[in-house]
């Protein structure tokens, strides 16, 4: 062989190392790009390359008897905050709502606030008793109640102390620990009123004690007005029994008020002549005042009692700190409303801090005492914004700014904090809890 040719043949050899090389890299490049753009797909599983999954059969039919969610949804969960509670008993978990895709929370999902820890209950030796001011008393076994005729109603829940963490300022950097105390689900019972006209009220009475069988014996006071008007017996859930966590396996309903009135393993009703002060109704869930507007002085050191209905409240899932901006570009701000007062008649999204205002569109039902969707179209350009949204009830209430909110309260109270909340999208995309 020649010397020319060598040369030759090395050159050859060295440019097809080149190709193979650029291939290589590419081809770690296109894979690479790949996972990064899937979170760690494989690359083979990609388009136009016929998936791994589609080339062989599947689990069999009914190998999750009770149905569960994706592995891949594994971080969707409710969450606690550690410090919030001296311990995990009386404690509260967190609805993740920017995880929440339409007006039902799942079942697996709801917040959870227990007062007691959570009781596990036999349905068979449950008993609901009715006494007091009442012609017939009587001890209800789950079959009797489910006897009566029953409804089903979708209702928000919200614990008073949702958002209470804000009185003060920014305190936690996630929707869910700002505003996930509360749910919505569609639930399935008696209306109280059967029951009420079954042992027969007498007319001395005028006001429920209604008690929980958890250790902590929860217990509130509810007047009969609300009793008979639409107040629930619950024993279903979005379709199925109670979940432990919401009260299995009965617990009241009271739309639209406090998430405490609604006790949770409901095992008695006394009907009283007057209001009970209970624990739960004095010394906690009051709302103490310190205002800061001068005409309202006179109020300082008081407190507000029996502050039942959950005013107008509206918050933006979408952007939120879980869910940052990723690219410049066109999106579609997503939210939840609801009002204790009945229907939310409409959201109002702001831009610039609450300076000016364009109305949202309200999506899906727009049901009494319930979670409503809103959306409104928005192009990011990579500048600061400062996101807000303001419900408007049927009864004509506006939700108030933090400002206002401060001035009428002061900062002492803990519970009703429904003020107008920040958003603050940043340059880089990202998300956090501002107040203005």
């Amino acid at each position: 062989m020649s010397d020319k040719n060598t040369i030759k043949d090395k050159k050859s050899l060295s440019q097809q190392k080149n190709i193979n090389s650029r291939r290589k890299f590419l081809s770690q490049a296109a894979a690479t790009t790949a996972v990064v753009a899937t979170g760690g797909a494989v690359a083979n599983n990609l388009p136009p390359n016929v998936p791994e999954w589609q080339k062989h059969l599947g689990k069999p039919v009914n190998s999750n008897p009770y149905g569960q969610p994706s592995k891949y949804e594994s971080s969707v969960r409710r969450l606690r905050v550690p410090w919030l509670t001296p311990d995990s008993i009386a404690s509260i978990s967190f609805t993740p709502l920017a995880e929440i895709t339409g007006m039902i929370s799942p079942n697996g999902l709801a917040f959870e606030r227990d007062h007691g820890g959570l009781p596990t209950i036999d349905p068979k030796q449950h008993r609901l008793m009715i006494h007091g001011l009442v012609e017939k008393p009587i001890i209800l076994t789950m079959d009797d109640i489910k006897r009566f005729p029953n409804v089903s109603r979708i209702h928000f829940i919200e614990c008073p102390a949702n958002s209470a963490m804000e009185w003060k300022g920014p305190q936690v950097g996630r929707l869910q620990f700002t505003h996930g105390m509360t749910n919505c689900c569609e639930w399935t019972g008696v209306p109280l009123k059967y029951i009420l006209e079954e042992v027969g009220v007498k007319p001395a009475g005028k006001w429920l004690l209604v008690e929980g069988a958890d250790s902590a014996s929860m217990s509130r006071s509810i007047p009969m007005e609300k009793a008979m008007d639409d107040t629930l017996v619950v024993f279903g859930q979005n379709g199925e029994a109670l979940r432990p966590e919401q009260g299995y396996p009965l617990r009241l309903l009271t739309p639209g008020w406090e998430g405490n009135t609604s006790i949770k393993w409901l095992r008695r009703i006394e009907v009283t002549a007057e209001p009970s002060y209970q624990r739960e109704e004095t010394s906690k869930y009051t709302d103490l005042l310190n205002p800061r507007d001068p005409k309202r002085k006179d109020l300082i050191g008081k407190a507000y009692l029996f502050s039942w209905i959950m005013e107008a409240k509206a918050i933006i899932t979408f952007p939120c700190p879980e869910k940052p901006l990723k690219e410049h570009g066109k999106y579609v701000i997503n939210g939840l409303a609801w009002t204790g007062t009945g229907k939310i008649k409409h959201v109002d999204v702001s831009f610039d801090g609450g300076i000016t205002w364009k109305e949202a569109e309200l999506n899906g039902l727009v049901l009494d005492k319930c979670w409503t969707r809103f959306s409104i179209p928005f192009e990011w350009n990579g500048e600061e914004v400062l996101l807000q949204s303001r419900a408007t009830g049927e009864d004509g209430y506006v939700q108030p700014t933090l400002k206002q909110l401060r001035e009428a309260r002061g900062v002492a109270s803990i519970y009703h904090n429904n003020a107008i909340h920040t958003w603050r999208i940043n340059k880089n995309g990202e998300v956090e809890s501002v107040q203005v």
